[in-house]
């Protein structure tokens, strides 16, 4: 008799972090919490930010989303926001080791990058760490919502690369350890990323301790204004090999054809920012 491989989907799910589209901050109806369970009952493992301390959004996609998705999640940081993972509990099993990532105040000064003055003095809202298992296969998932500031700010731009790096660091030195839980860390979500490619200071950062950004097929941002590839799935070496396919869901442009008028772009956007997100959801299946 044939076997065949199991496949898991890793999916986040980020959205925008200004405040009218946060979790718990204003009101949406019914139907967009259906809309948005729709999509994550698609996938196995979904990172979610911007879930604020104001759970009563989070429980209203909860009561949309099929009995088997089970959730944890963090307590508020900056901009009083939570992190979470929503994941297939008939397919996917929690491990033991969870939390946010911790640095110590005495390492704080060894994440540092030539040619940036600013100091890393920790994260502004903390990544979240949890591990998983899938059949025989474990893996460490790093949820991130990295500071953003302002795009045209030097100072700004500095913070989200050392915040970048930490993050980067953190997971290298994690897999090199020989009390290393899994070495199957990828970190997703909101990186802030302005370009993938070389020369962008928060690319570099990400991608200097081993991380790898695969290639997808989508022809499309992650951002609905289509100019920015803010969210990401980074993987470490020897992951590449698991990736079956991956990339960007256009929602909005596949689920909401009637309402896109090309002379008027920002009325759907507006619509979307508003009660969906402005942040489309980056995914990858990983077969093992």
């Amino acid at each position: 008799m044939m076997k065949f491989k199991k496949s898991f989907y890793c999916f986040c799910l980020s959205f925008n972090s200004a405040c009218i589209v946060s979790f718990g901050l204003q009101k949406r109806e019914a139907a967009h919490y259906k809309f948005i369970a729709k999509i994550i009952s698609w996938f196995d493992v979904i990172a979610l930010q911007e879930i604020n301390d104001n759970l009563e959004g989070f429980r209203a996609l909860q009561k949309e989303l099929p009995k088997r998705y089970k959730a944890v999640f963090t307590d508020a940081s900056g901009n009083n926001e939570r992190m979470a993972y929503l994941y297939n509990s008939e397919k996917i099993k929690q491990l033991e080791k969870i939390g946010e990532i911790a640095i110590a105040a005495e390492d704080l000064k060894n994440i540092k990058l030539p040619g940036i003055q600013s100091k890393f003095e920790g994260f502004s809202r903390t990544p979240f760490l949890a591990n998983f298992k899938v059949s025989t296969f474990e893996f460490a998932l790093v949820n991130v919502h990295l500071y953003f500031g302002d795009d045209t700010e030097k100072k700004s731009i500095e913070r989200r690369t050392v915040e970048t790096f930490a993050v980067a660091r953190w997971a290298d030195l994690g897999r090199k350890s020989k009390y290393v839980f899994t070495p199957n860390i990828m970190a997703l979500g909101d990186f802030n990323l302005p370009k993938v490619e070389k020369g962008d200071p928060i690319y570099d950062a990400l991608v200097s301790r081993g991380f790898e950004l695969p290639e997808h097929t989508s022809k499309v941002f992650s951002n609905i204004t289509n100019y920015k590839n803010y969210d990401q799935v980074a993987f470490l070496p020897g992951m590449k090999s698991l990736i079956k396919t991956g990339g960007v869901f256009d929602f909005d442009g596949a689920l909401f054809p009637d309402l896109w008028d090309e002379t008027k772009p920002t009325i759907l956007r507006n619509y979307l920012r508003y009660y969906i997100s402005d942040h489309r959801p980056k995914w990858y299946e990983l077969t093992i």
